[in-house]
């Protein structure tokens, strides 16, 4: 009995002993890459590089400019973009660069594409990422870096840019695999537009994006090794690579993938109709992200104007209604609040451009809708509460509300006599831009002139806080 439970614990002791050692050698497998080798072939031959699988997926998703301030951490993605047509803008510094894509996605609803050289040339562009993020921007930012065995080696410019970008950006990833580079772009592209847009950041490794053979040459393997060590060094490399470019050439999918847009309900959008149809006093303040993809602009003015609800507009939805809408009020915004009795606060949020939610009357039915649940309820514990609060987008529930509001219109007295005040606050502000003034000039008379000269289509670039707050008076 005795001999047969020893008998019995050896076996299961050998038994447990090839279990340990099948994990182990299947984790050193893995953690090694070895199966790569059965899976994807490795053409050493090809001048292909990963800059050109980062320019199919720009062209494929629409992009026409990529702007940037040259390196050679990213002069493959530079190179590949060009050959391909997609306009290279090189500025003076980084911010720069940012700035502008995130004029571009504004402006076009593509996304805006940056990219920008490893450690110091990625520093220089936080503060207008940070802008993209809260102005709500979809922007790539595209980052080089170390070469991937040397990251964290002190290589030059080798910093961690992940802990960095990760609090201002929606996504952040880093190229470990040259084939991973169309899947990885794609989904930073998808990232950027989905719900609330904004920036993403993809990090490549310096060898991630130039020719097998170059990196080959750079990466320090020995022709003939000498001794046991050398010749591990020189296998673990030679295996390194073979993970890093197998597999990096065959065809892969490089079209856009779907962007996801929270939308109201139909409980929501029957919600907000009863609450509108019923208003005589209704009101309409617009943000930025009224003017976000998918609705096209024209649609959403043709919904605004077919209810005929008094509208004041902020951010990228200034010039939305053109220069002379009889719905576009633009003085007097607080006195307006204060006798609405319904509001829609479509992408506007509660800060301090609306004294957070104070300037809102506790009477009134508060519509609010914007894609980001943190903005939707900004300070709703402190100074105000929504009647409504829809997580979706502005644009479209106001197209819905004209859908479904067919008939409608806003009574005619409301918008009259908020359009009779504006009247009167622009003739007290032209009688203030022919005052003298001592020294300089006047700026209200500076901005008068302006508005004169001034193209339908013109695209206003402005700094300095009285300056721009008087132009929003002013300028149409």
């Amino acid at each position: 009995m005795a001999s047969e439970r020893a008998i019995f614990l050896i076996f299961s002791l050998v038994y447990f002993s090839l279990f340990l050692l099948v994990i182990a050698v299947a984790f050193g497998i893995y953690k090694l890459k070895l199966h790569y080798r059965f899976l994807f072939k490795l053409d050493e031959l090809s001048k292909h590089h990963g800059g050109e699988l980062v320019a199919n997926v720009l062209q494929a998703h629409g992009v026409k400019y990529v702007f940037s301030l040259c390196g050679g951490h990213i002069s493959p993605i530079l190179v590949a973009c060009e050959k391909l047509g997609i306009r290279i803008v090189d500025t003076r510094h980084e911010v720069s660069a940012v700035f502008a894509a995130d004029a571009v996605a504004r402006l076009s609803g593509v996304v805006g594409v940056v990219a920008v050289t490893a450690g110091p040339g990625l520093t220089n562009t936080v503060t207008a990422v940070k802008n993209a993020q809260m102005a709500e921007s979809p922007l790539l930012l595209i980052g080089g870096a170390a070469a991937t065995l040397l990251k964290d080696r002190g290589a030059l410019q080798d910093i961690d840019q992940m802990s960095l970008f990760k609090p201002l950006c929606k996504y952040c990833v880093t190229v470990k695999r040259v084939r991973d580079i169309p899947s990885l772009v794609r989904k930073a592209m998808q990232v950027a537009q989905s719900g609330t847009p904004g920036p993403v950041f993809v990090e490549f490794p310096i060898d991630t994006l130039y020719p097998y053979p170059l990196v080959k040459k750079e990466v320090g393997l020995k022709e003939n090794p000498a001794g046991l060590g050398q010749k591990i060094v020189n296998w673990y490399i030679k295996n390194h690579l073979f993970s890093l470019f197998a597999g990096a050439w065959e065809p892969q999918a490089v079209e856009p993938l779907p962007v996801s847009i929270p939308r109201a309900s139909d409980k929501e959008v029957a919600a907000a109709v009863q609450l509108v149809s019923k208003a005589k006093k209704p009101l309409v303040i617009l943000g930025s992200q009224s003017t976000l993809p998918p609705a096209p602009a024209e649609k959403l003015k043709s919904a605004l104007e077919s209810l005929g609800i008094p509208c004041f507009l902020g951010g990228m939805s200034r010039g939305l209604l053109g220069r002379n809408s009889p719905i576009h009020v633009r003085q007097r915004r607080r006195d307006a609040l204060k006798e609405a009795d319904v509001v829609i606060l479509a992408g506007t949020v509660c800060d301090f451009r609306l004294s957070y939610g104070r300037v809102l009357n506790k009477r009134s039915k508060i519509i609010a809708v914007n894609r980001n649940k943190e903005q939707l309820y900004k300070n709703s514990d402190m100074f105000w509460k929504p009647t409504l609060a829809i997580q979706g987008d502005p644009a479209l529930l106001v197209l819905s509300l004209s859908e479904q509001l067919k008939g409608y219109k806003c009574p005619e007295e409301w918008p009259l006599m908020l359009k009779d005040r504006d009247e009167q606050k622009e003739k007290d502000n032209s009688v203030k831009a022919e005052e003298m003034v001592d020294k300089h000039l006047n700026p209200l008379k500076i901005l008068h002139c302006l508005e004169e000269v001034m193209n339908e289509d013109s695209v206003i670039v402005a700094d300095g806080g009285d300056f721009v707050g008087s132009a929003a008076y002013i300028l149409r």
